[in-house]
């Protein structure tokens, strides 16, 4: 099947990838502190969702998805990167750009941000296969939705992203077509100044919204690819339960037991990203040769088609996308979680009172160590060096100008040296930083998370990830450094 803009290369997926952050929390700890105004929450506080550590945000997820989805040699074949959210951190600042440096790509690509509605991440991968020619895509979804506390919301939404890649080479889901509907049905909203969505009424929206838009999607989708609800293995609707997304399947006229199951216990819904995240899941469990239905559901409906290939058996055997879906850190400190939300103002104490002012000057000219953490290899001697200088720090060396950049983000180390420290002011106290050493050479002074349930010790193996390094919230920017998780 060909792509509709009658390019005679064959377009679709060559890769995906998950980033759902670590902590979960048990949504019974949740209801448990409401029950005294909303024990109604009671009955639907099973399982568990994702919630963002102080580091995490929109950024970051995406930055981990896309690492996931694209091996490190072929990040340079990324041409377009588009990153889709309701959450982004920088209202005028493009996110998108700041993720594709970490990632180590080009600075010669497209990036862009799409927003506004949780469909975003649906529509930036239509307009990416259909605009798809040579080279590689990335389509990436995700959000870190904050909610009332008391709410289902707070229940319900969950943190994370996911990550597409589209090309034309080693394709493991071929693009078949896609329909979209554009409807402003109003279910919920959140204003421009608002951190948190208004809800309307459910059953309303249930029966007057995508039961109404998604079946005649359906419908012309089929119609215009020449197939029958039947020839269809794999469903893929953003809903919060499967409940849910199985009644969208059958008023549809799609089988409910294709109907791929949204990760509601495990991490709850992930916003624009959880189309992406379920599409990861229906490539984890389908076999070549089947039909997979995707839907995007936000102010009207996106519908695209993709038949799996023999490739797909070849790539999952490398990565499965429900390691991600299915692990986590379970935490039963609801103050820290509200915290984490922002919803609980905690006293920092006089140690927090530093002024994180950032200098954009000196920042940008050393962007390229910060952000895509790029060292210096001496061409004379070899010896790796971050931050990088003009002068070699090797003692039988010191040549001059000789350095050439040299990445580290993808590098394994190793722990030379730490230490915790309970006076210095932390978010999540205490900090713990200390000493890695990289394989290949060179040595980084790094801060240490995620170690809950791993002993931290000398040798231990470790990678890095890209997070959060301060918040200056007077002037409401962000820092973004590498950190060390266990390997």
């Amino acid at each position: 099947m060909k792509n509709p803009e009658n390019s005679t290369a064959q377009i679709g997926i060559v890769g995906y990838g998950v980033s759902i952050p670590k902590r979960r929390i048990d949504r019974k700890v949740i209801a448990t502190a409401h029950r005294w105004f909303n024990p109604g929450l009671m009955g639907a506080a099973k399982g568990r969702r994702s919630q963002c550590r102080w580091d995490e945000d929109v950024i970051t997820l995406a930055t981990a998805a896309i690492r996931d989805a694209v091996p490190t040699d072929r990040i340079d074949t990324v041409q377009d990167l588009f990153l889709s959210s309701t959450t982004l951190p920088f209202a005028d600042r493009q996110n998108a750009t700041v993720v594709a440096e970490a990632c180590g790509m080009s600075s010669e690509i497209r990036t862009l941000d799409n927003t506004g509605s949780l469909r975003a991440g649906t529509s930036a991968l239509i307009t990416a296969l259909e605009k798809a020619s040579t080279g590689v895509k990335i389509c990436v979804a995700a959000d870190s939705r904050r909610a009332k506390p008391g709410s289902l919301d707070e229940l319900s939404f969950g943190h994370g992203a996911a990550a597409i890649a589209i090309g034309s080479d080693t394709i493991i889901a071929e693009f078949i077509g896609s329909h979209s509907v554009s409807d402003d049905f109003v279910d919920h909203y959140r204003a421009a100044h608002s951190p948190f969505d208004y809800q309307w009424e459910a059953r309303w929206a249930r029966d007057e919204g995508t039961t109404k838009t998604l079946p005649g999607a359906v419908s012309a989708l089929l119609g215009k690819v020449g197939l029958e609800t039947k020839d269809i293995s794999h469903v893929v609707i953003p809903a919060g339960s499967q409940r849910d997304a199985a009644r969208l399947a059958k008023v549809s006229g799609l089988s409910d037991q294709a109907v791929i199951a949204p990760p509601e216990l495990e991490c709850g819904h992930l916003g624009a990203a959880q189309s992406g995240l379920v599409l990861s899941r229906a490539l984890d469990a389908a076999q070549p040769g089947q039909y997979i239905l995707v839907a995007g559901i936000g102010q009207g409906c996106d519908v695209l088609l993709f038949r799996t290939t023999d490739h797909l058996l070849e790539y999952r055997d490398r990565k499965r996308a429900e390691d991600a879906i299915g692990s986590g850190i379970e935490d039963d400190n609801y103050f820290r979680f509200l915290a984490f939300e922002g919803t609980l103002e905690m006293e920092a104490g006089i140690r927090a009172e530093a002024d994180l002012k950032t200098a954009h000057s000196v920042a940008y000219r050393a962007h390229d160590q910060l952000t895509g953490l790029h060292a210096g290899r001496c061409g004379a001697c070899g010896t790796v060096q971050f931050p990088k200088e003009r002068k070699c720090v090797n003692p039988d060396c010191h040549e001059i100008d000789q350095m050439q950049p040299y990445p580290l983000a993808d590098k394994p180390a190793k722990v030379v040296s730490f230490t915790r420290d309970a006076l210095a002011y932390h978010p999540d106290p205490p900090s713990v930083y200390g000493m890695i050493a990289f394989e290949g050479g060179g040595r980084l002074m790094i801060e240490f998370v995620e170690w809950d349930d791993t002993p931290l010790t000398v040798g231990a193996p470790v990678r890095l990830v890209f997070r959060i390094k301060d918040i200056d919230h007077h002037r409401g920017y962000r820092r973004y450094f590498w950190k060390a998780i266990p390997a």
